[in-house]
C-alpha cells in the first residue's frame, strides 16, 4: 500500500522500506518543526549569537597590541569562536528535544531513524550558517580584515558540515546522560581535531592568498572528512539512539 515494501528480517521483525519522496519529507518535517520552535522561542539562535560575540570581543582586546600576530591567528580565532558557539547549540538543540519529550515521540514514529538525523543535522547546520553570516562582518570589521572570500566561505561551509554532522551524532549520544553539557565536548572535541586543523590551515591558505597546490591537499581532506562522518552517522545513529 502507498508503495511501501516490507522485507523480512527475522520472523519477529519486518523492516518497511519508504519511498524516496517520503523520507525526505520527513527529514523536511523535522527540519521545519525546528524553525518553528525557534521562531517562537529565539532561544538557540540567541544563546549562540551572544556566545560567539563574547570570544569575538575577549580575542579582540587580547590581539589588540599586536596586529601581526592578529593576522597570523585570524583563522584559529575564526573557528574557535564557531566550535564554541556550535557545541553550545548542538547541545541545546538535542537537549530541549529530550526535556519537551520530542525525541522519544520522535523515536516512536514510523519513519527511518536516519531521517531524523539527517532532520536535526540541516536544521544544527541552518542554525550555525547563521550565527556564521552574522559572525564573519562583526569580525572582519573589529580586526579589520577582509573575510569576503568566496574560498574561505567554502572552507566555512565544508567544516560547518562536519562539525554538525559529527555533532549532531554525538549529541544524540550525550543527551541520554545527566552530565550531557559536560560530556559532548569531551567526546566531541578530540574527533573534531582534524577537521578543525584542515579548516584552520586552508582559511589561513585563503587569506594569506596561497596558491592552490597549498591549500588543495586540506580542502581535500575536509570533503573526505565529511562523506566519511555522514556515512558513520547514517550507518550507527539508530544504535546511538537505543536506550
Amino acid at each position: 500500500m502507498g508503495g511501501e515494501v516490507k522485507i523480512a528480517t527475522s520472523p519477529s521483525k519486518a523492516v518497511i522500506r519508504k519511498p524516496t519522496s517520503f523520507y525526505l519529507r520527513t527529514v523536511w518535517a523535522i527540519v521545519w518543526k525546528d524553525l518553528a520552535a525557534e521562531l517562537r522561542s529565539r532561544e538557540l539562535l540567541t544563546s549562540m549569537l551572544v556566545f560567539a560575540l563574547l570570544v569575538i570581543l575577549i580575542f579582540n582586546f587580547a590581539l589588540e597590541l599586536d596586529p601581526r600576530a592578529r593576522f597570523n591567528a585570524a583563522s584559529g580565532v575564526l573557528w574557535v569562536t564557531f566550535a564554541f558557539a556550535g557545541t553550545l547549540g548542538l547541545n541545546r538543540s538535542m537537549a530541549m528535544e529530550k526535556d519537551r519529550g520530542c525525541l522519544d515521540g520522535l523515536l516512536l514514529a514510523p519513519v527511518d531513524r536516519s531521517a531524523i538525523f539527517f532532520g536535526k543535522a540541516l536544521s544544527n547546520l541552518f542554525f550555525m550558517l547563521i550565527v556564521e553570516a552574522i559572525v564573519l562582518p562583526i569580525y572582519s570589521l573589529l580586526y579589520n580584515i577582509n573575510l569576503f572570500n568566496p574560498g574561505l566561505i567554502a572552507v566555512v561551509l565544508l567544516g560547518s558540515i562536519g562539525y554538525v554532522a559529527v555533532g549532531t551524532l554525538l549529541a544524540s549520544m550525550a543527551v541520554q546522560t545527566r552530565t550531557r553539557d559536560v560530556l559532548l565536548p569531551i567526546l566531541l572535541f578530540p574527533i573534531v581535531i582534524p577537521l578543525f586543523i584542515a579548516a584552520v590551515k586552508a582559511s589561513a591558505g585563503f587569506l594569506q592568498s596561497l596558491e592552490m597546490s597549498e591549500i588543495w591537499p586540506w580542502l581535500n581532506l575536509l570533503i573526505v572528512y565529511d562523506l566519511i562522518f555522514l556515512a558513520v552517522a547514517f550507518m550507527v545513529f539508530d544504535y546511538v539512539v537505543e536506550e
